[in-house]
């Protein structure tokens, strides 16, 4: 089950705004954000997913937007993106994040690709950061989490300031970090609503175990929100400019 939530923020420099001229979205999906981008900066996008069916559907649904000569898709991992160094002036990762099980190498691609100069966006799920004299989250939190990660096909999470930490140490400046959890909260019992009409109720059985598997543990997800476990985290950051 994929779980889309659009947020858009500017993109800025020290300098002022700038409008990107090559924006990569990390784990596009059926490329909403991809087409929203390129919409937005009239910038060349390019999305990347895992999934060949997704770089289908998000052809053919840009195709009929009009937008193939601005957008592009592919399949290719997020870890060992085929494009090369400083290459896109905005990296884009939204929701992609919590499906890695190496941040450190995510997040080192990232890099890698950004132009020095150049803005990277990370929205992610994260689970609360621990408080000082606990080296975990508790037993309870730690099964909540495990069924959200077994029902997404999803590794182990990891906290903001696992981002920030990341971002320091990669030599990334204007480090900033937001929790976007209100803005988000409601959003999985939309879905559980709409998801019990009769309409909902058709189409998920039409769709197979995988998909009945992710709307069951919306639950979850509603539960860990509501208790503070689960957050919604918005990291932005610029790769520095060298000078000579």
């Amino acid at each position: 089950m994929c779980v889309c939530v659009y947020v858009y923020v500017n993109v800025s420099s020290d300098e002022g705004e700038h409008k990107p001229k090559k924006i990569i979205d990390v784990g596009c999906g059926i490329g909403g954000s991809s087409r929203h981008l390129a919409r937005k900066y009239g910038a060349e996008v390019i999305g990347i997913t895992l999934s060949p069916h997704q770089a289908r559907r998000a052809t053919s649904i840009t195709s009929a937007a009009g937008l193939s000569s601005k957008v592009s898709f592919q399949v290719a991992d997020a870890r060992n993106q085929p494009f090369p160094d400083n290459h896109f002036d905005f990296v884009w990762a939204m929701e992609s994040g919590e499906h890695m099980p190496d941040k450190e190498k995510f997040m080192a691609e990232l890099v890698r690709v950004t132009k020095p100069g150049g803005q990277i966006l990370i929205v992610t799920w994260c689970h609360r950061e621990l408080c000082a004299g606990e080296e975990s989250l508790n037993p309870k939190e730690q099964k909540l989490l495990k069924k959200v990660c077994d029902a997404y096909y999803l590794p182990a999470w990891c906290s903001p300031s696992k981002y920030l930490s990341l971002a320091h140490t990669m030599g990334l400046k204007d480090v900033k970090s937001d929790d976007w959890t209100e803005y988000i909260t409601l959003f999985w019992p939309a879905v559980i609503f709409s998801a019990l009409s009769l309409r909902g109720m058709v189409g998920l059985c039409k769709s197979g175990w995988t998909t009945i598997k992710g709307a069951l543990a919306m639950s979850q997800m509603v539960k860990g929100y509501k208790s503070g476990l689960i957050k919604f985290a918005l990291i932005t950051a610029h790769k520095p400019i060298h000078e000579s």
